[in-house]
């Protein structure tokens, strides 16, 4: 059966509030009764996908007919999912060639694509450029799950006063392209009437004084951004430049290094929240007063595996994880390969919260290799402990680890205001090489680079950058 164009969305629409109610009275009933809506959401996902995509009829010929466990779907990624761009979608009047004319112009910067879809685009850091069709079940989902997440955060008084200031929304995110963010707000400010715009959006890519002289201006009720971009405006904020009071500091794209949630909540005197997720399934979880990241298991599945896809048990760092998206249907997102290596805590966290708790530990394809000093194999270290070791050196305010060679690290560092940048170049050389040392990498050169960290693309700072796939096989001397 194929649909006629705009079925896909017309008889299931739905909006926030209902999301939000249907959230609160399932929670209230408990963990068991979220995952029965879980099974019923993947049930029905599964089978709406299997009718209206040729991708998915052809890959799930084979299953049962009603599938309501993830462990049965094959599994899925982005280049894969790319290369049959057209197959994947379940509205025929979204097509490759489309959507890559549609982005391509950067006027029509979050304009509905067809009348109907926001269109939004990854900036392929992992290799693969991603190009992805939203509906407006989706931003149902993602608005009525974000006003669930606001009513924990916040206290009853906090609350009145967002509401009583305006609600006010700074967000601080890539432009220049279609990413998520600034095509939701684009899209916001196209199509809402002025007294109702909320949402202003700032470019990273700005200069950091203007950025704080257009943030003061606003000051805004919210703020939000990558968690790079809010520990520099921390600082700015205990300078006495930045003089914000917002009643919530939210962070996404990018984990808080230990110690800075706090830092950054006695900077702005508010409380600060990070969410995790991506473009393919917006909120897939968010955190709590203990810093652990708690699953939203109503809209989204989240698998920790190894590098063969075999689960992993709690408290065990995956290779990668596996996501699946219960909301949108016009580009359906299942068991989908991310490539974030995450830890599930292995036990109830101190918060109270019974949905999963978790930590990203980085990415799958972030872990370094290295040659063995005798040449005869490979050394693998995970991001994570090269990160520990910078967040542990006084005096670092961002930093960026570029594998430059198979057997060289370059370090870009932005030292905190009115510290020795030469003395804290040094002291992150040392321990960077002090670590490699007793991994058994001493032939591993460490160099600082005198640049600062770069953003990506998509304005983000990618805190370690291996090698192409491509050159990692030469192993020069360094």
């Amino acid at each position: 059966m194929v649909l006629p164009r705009g079925a896909v969305l017309r008889d299931r629409r739905g909006d926030a509030l209902r999301v939000w109610w249907d959230a609160f009275r399932v929670h209230r009933r408990g963990p068991e009764a979220v995952r029965a809506r879980q099974r019923e959401r993947l049930a029905d996902q599964v089978a709406f996908a299997r009718e209206h995509s040729p991708f998915y009829r052809e890959l799930y010929q084979a299953l049962p007919g009603r599938v309501d466990d993830p462990a049965v779907l094959p599994v899925t990624d982005k280049r894969q999912m790319m290369a049959r761009f057209d197959d994947t979608l379940t509205d025929p009047a979204v097509t490759r060639a489309g959507v890559e004319a549609f982005v391509a112009d950067p006027a029509r910067i979050g304009e509905r694509f067809a009348g109907e879809y926001l269109v939004a685009t990854t900036a392929g850091t992992t290799g693969t450029r991603g190009l992805f069709v939203l509906d407006d079940r989706y931003w149902a989902v993602t608005s009525g799950m974000m006003a669930q997440l606001s009513a924990g955060w916040l206290s009853p008084a906090q609350l009145v006063r967002l509401m009583v200031r305006g609600g006010r929304f700074a967000t601080v995110v890539a432009t220049g392209g279609h990413f998520l963010s600034v095509a939701a707000g684009t899209r916001e400010r196209r199509e809402k009437p002025r007294r109702h715009r909320r949402l202003r959006i700032f470019s990273v890519h700005r200069p950091l004084p203007e950025l704080v002289a257009g943030l003061n201006l606003v000051r805004p009720v919210l703020l939000g951004g990558y968690a790079s971009i809010l520990r520099l405006l921390a600082t700015e904020q205990e300078s006495g430049r930045l003089r914000l009071h917002p009643t919530l500091v939210v962070s996404t794209a990018e984990g808080l290094p230990p110690g800075e949630p706090e830092r950054i909540q006695r900077a702005f005197s508010a409380p600060v929240r990070e969410v995790y997720g991506c473009t393919e399934s917006s909120y897939a979880a968010a955190s709590c007063e203990e810093g652990w990241l708690h699953l939203l298991e109503d809209w989204v599945i989240l698998e920790p595996v190894d590098a063969d896809h075999r689960p992993v048990p709690p408290g065990v760092v995956s290779h990668t994880v596996l996501m699946t998206n219960l909301a949108n249907r016009v580009q359906p997102i299942l068991r989908y390969d991310v490539g974030d290596r995450v830890l599930v805590k292995p036990d109830a966290c101190e918060c109270g919260n019974p949905a999963p708790a978790l930590k990203v530990e980085g990415r799958a394809s972030d872990v370094l290799t290295f040659p063995a000093a005798d040449r005869q194999g490979r050394i693998a270290v995970p991001p994570l402990a090269l990160g520990t070791v910078i967040d542990r050196t006084p005096g670092v305010e961002l930093f960026q680890i570029v594998q430059s060679a198979p057997a060289r690290l370059s370090v870009r560092l932005l030292p905190e205001p009115g510290t020795d940048p030469d003395q804290v170049r040094r002291s992150v050389v040392e321990g960077l090489a002090a670590l490699l040392t007793g991994l058994g990498l001493a032939h591993i050169a460490v160099e600082a680079d005198a640049e600062p960290p770069e953003q990506s693309a998509g304005g983000k700072f990618r805190t370690v950058i291996p090698l192409p796939p491509t050159n990692t096989q030469e192993f020069p001397s360094p």
